[in-house]
């Protein structure tokens, strides 16, 4: 089989490689846009990003909330869709990383896995003999919300925790609820977790220092301190990009002592996972995709874990009407995370919803419009109900929605 790897060493040779991690909503996409602000001008970065869904929308969330294009500032993204790159097998993310070194030459490489994914699973990936002179593992990054934390259904997750325990350095953000006692109790519910872990608050959500008297403060010095605190922050925040991660260190020297318990068993690449391209790409995924892509509208459910996943790709000239889509989405059953680039009554929409925070921008023009939605099932209750339901119906725990229902309401709403 022909290598996936290009032997020039100049493209192959300790390129810088930070991990971006954080549970399902957590706030990743704001951090790596804070880390692309602190690029270089002269610089090339790239960025890999790993989507759970099927429909590819991340890229564009991330592309349309830059001010300038990203080919001009030399930042380069490639999607994988369609599963998890950290569980399914070790062949979409060597090629994916292939493609990214060798086509674009980048001097850092950032990635994103999934909000689903155990970081361990890609930890053991990365250590990997092919990859030890290849890439420089950095600082494994990991964004922790303190408003998921706060609800036990996140805090006893397994998955939550795995974020916290494969972290080098744990960016909190979503904390301005928290009292300080509540801050302590999550400090220590840290340290039970990872007790070598660098903790940072994230600065958008810091203030200036409290006064007795508010007369005395005046609002060009508050917004100088809130400046000095930004600033302060994303030096921080830009040092953790090149600080060596001790969790991959340790790592690898585990795989060079047992090469046997390190390796993941690749697939034959009639099963590995699509790479979705963006709206302006052509296609290059399996056979199943190219047919998806090539036939709109386009809509797609399964279920993962304990989640449910449904995404939609509309032609451009279905128009939505951008009130009810809000309003029908924000309705849906135990919706963890909404993502969307739709063209609406209101211009081309970019969303990005989760319970914490609800985001809408005016984007330029997609070639089609994007909407992915994770919903997630309550164990103790959603499951009973769904057995109970599938005795006569031959569909699992998935009857819990009714997914025709779901599209003809949804294009009841396009104009």
């Amino acid at each position: 089989m022909m290598s996936l790897f290009v032997k020039n060493p100049i493209i192959f040779q300790n390129i810088p490689c930070t991990l971006v991690t954080g549970f399902l909503g957590a706030g990743k996409t704001t951090v790596i846009n804070q880390l692309l602000a602190t690029k270089p001008d002269d610089e090339r970065w790239a960025l890999l990003i790993n989507e759970f869904g099927r429909i590819g929308i991340d890229g564009a969330l991330l592309a349309s909330s830059q001010d300038n294009d990203l080919e001009q500032k030399n930042i380069a993204i490639r999607e994988v869709s369609g599963g998890c790159i950290c569980c399914t097998s070790q062949l979409p993310l060597q090629i994916a990383i292939s493609r990214l070194l060798s086509d674009h030459h980048p001097q850092r490489l950032l990635i994103e896995p999934t909000g689903l994914a155990h970081p361990r699973e890609l930890i053991l990936q990365l250590s990997a003999p092919h990859w030890q002179t290849a890439l420089q593992m950095n600082a494994v990054m990991t964004v922790l919300s303190g408003e998921q934390w706060q609800q036990i259904k996140y805090r006893d997750h397994d998955g939550f925790q795995a974020h916290v325990r494969d972290a080098d350095v744990l960016i909190i953000n979503r904390y301005t609820q928290l009292d300080t006692n509540d801050k302590q109790a999550l400090v220590e519910w840290i340290t039970k977790l990872n007790s070598q872990v660098k903790i940072i608050w994230a600065a958008s959500e810091l203030t200036a220092p409290e006064t007795t008297d508010s007369s005395d403060v005046h609002s060009s010095d508050v917004h100088s301190s809130d400046s000095l605190v930004a600033d302060a922050y994303s030096k921080t925040l830009n040092d953790q990009l090149n600080q060596p991660s001790s969790i991959i260190s340790n790592q690898r020297k585990i795989s060079i002592s047992n090469p046997q318990k390190s390796m993941i068993g690749l697939q034959s690449p009639a099963n590995s996972l699509a790479t979705v391209p963006s709206s302006s790409s052509p296609t290059d995924g399996t056979e199943a995709q190219s047919s998806a892509d090539s036939d709109l509208p386009y809509r797609y459910h399964e279920e993962q874990q304990d989640f449910q996943l449904a995404g939609w790709r509309l032609p451009a000239h279905y128009i939505l009407n951008a009130d009810d889509l809000q309003n029908w989405l924000l309705a849906l059953p135990n919706w963890q995370r909404i993502k969307g680039v739709v063209h609406t009554s209101d211009g081309w929409m970019q969303m990005n919803f989760n319970p914490g925070s609800l985001t809408t921008r005016t984007i330029d023009p997609h070639t089609d419009s994007r909407l992915e939605i994770i919903l997630q099932l309550d164990n103790a209750v959603d499951t009973a109900i769904a057995k109970t339901e599938s005795k006569d119906n031959t569909e699992t725990s998935s009857a819990l929605i009714n997914w025709e229902e779901c599209d003809r309401e949804l294009m009841a709403l396009v104009i």
